[in-house]
């Protein structure tokens, strides 16, 4: 039987372990025990994160709503009660971006809720 020689798969390995660590700081970045072991934070990290961004824009959405709203004389709480009333299906995204970018449009939304 042929003898295998695995140094070519275990260097093709190395580099692309090292080239994901590209732009890491310190030894995590150049040394390969170090940089498998920072990507496997990394990884942890990147999936944790994915959920919490969600939940952050989310609260930035109606804070920047509770502001829009509150200028025109309605509590946030009201506000939203009030299109799920009327059946107006805006999610808090779409109505922040309203409420930023075209506040006349926004406010026309919030005289037909009221």
């Amino acid at each position: 039987m042929v003898r295998v020689k695995r140094g070519k798969m275990a260097h093709k390995r190395r580099k692309n372990v090292l080239k994901r660590t590209k732009g890491f700081r310190w030894g995590r970045k150049s040394k390969y025990r170090q940089a498998k072991e920072a990507l496997l934070h990394a990884g942890t990290y990147a999936y944790r994160d994915r959920k919490t961004k969600k939940r952050e824009f989310r609260k930035l959405w109606q804070i920047q709503i509770n502001a829009a709203v509150r200028r025109e004389g309605i509590s946030y709480s009201k506000f939203i009660s009030c299109l799920k009333k009327n059946k107006i299906e805006l999610d808090r995204k779409i109505l922040a971006n309203l409420a930023q970018n075209h506040p006349q449009i926004f406010k026309e939304i919030v005289e037909k809720v009221k």
